[in-house]
């Protein structure tokens, strides 16, 4: 039997948050495979700063929390390309507050960004998704365990994780393929300011095994498996990428 390999070469992959880390990183492998992608993402700039690195693509810069975005989305994709074969869910959006202190308008912002928009998005999508394709959602450690001052990010990760698993049940019969990775702590945009302007990282490095935070790279490396025939036996598997954090 020959090996199965990485290479998307024919697919369609489309990337939401790929303007900035994770998402970049992960347009970035999926062109390297030999996909063509679809970068999304509301900068329209680092969007397109993004795909100079991306051999055959396309820009596609919107709010994926509007209500217009998953038909959008899909529309776009399919007038460019004629097809679409990978899903990969990497936008976020992470609002640290103590609880007591939580505004509901910031609950209702991380609900819309990390759940409810892949959600969306992936059911207009089903139409167009053939047996052999692929859906990766971007979790985090944050929806495996709990982090202080992060109830709402954990909440939503938490319930992304278990979304899929439920995806995953009704669309492997059709051979679509759902799955999530869950990084751990990944030097990205996200955690910049925690990571200039506090001992975060060292506290961090210090309570993973690895000693260190991740790069966005290994975590799309893991994407790029889960989006391609290498993966084809994986179904609602949530893949954790956290230099061994929850392994504690």
């Amino acid at each position: 039997m020959k090996a199965p390999d990485l290479r998307l070469d024919g697919k369609v992959a489309v990337v939401t948050g790929a303007s900035s880390g994770i998402g970049t990183a992960t347009a970035e492998a999926m062109g390297a495979a030999g996909a063509k992608v679809v970068l999304v993402g509301r900068d329209e700039g680092r969007l397109r700063a993004a795909a100079e690195r991306v051999p055959e693509h396309l820009v596609l810069p919107l709010d994926v929390t509007s209500d217009e975005a998953p038909a959008a989305v899909v529309a776009r994709t399919l007038d460019a390309f004629g097809r679409l074969d990978v899903l990969v869910h990497s936008a976020a959006l992470f609002e640290p507050i103590p609880f007591e202190e939580m505004p509901t308008e910031s609950l209702d912002r991380q609900w819309r960004t990390n759940v409810r928009a892949p959600l969306l998005i992936t059911q207009a999508a089903l139409p167009h998704l053939a047996a052999g394709s692929s859906v990766v959602f971007v979790s985090s450690i944050a929806g495996h365990v709990g982090f202080q001052s992060s109830t709402a990010y954990c909440a939503t990760k938490g319930a992304l994780e278990l979304a899929a698993r439920a995806i995953a049940l009704e669309l492997s019969p059709r051979g679509i393929r759902v799955n999530v990775v869950a990084p751990g702590n990944t030097k990205t945009p996200m955690n910049e300011e925690l990571r200039t302007t506090t001992d975060y990282e060292a506290v961090c490095n210090a309570q993973t095994p690895a000693g260190r935070f991740g790069e966005p790279e290994e975590i799309a490396a893991a994407i790029l498996f889960l989006a391609s025939e290498a993966a084809s036996y994986v179904h609602g598997a949530s893949l954790l990428v956290d230099g061994g954090w929850t392994a504690r």
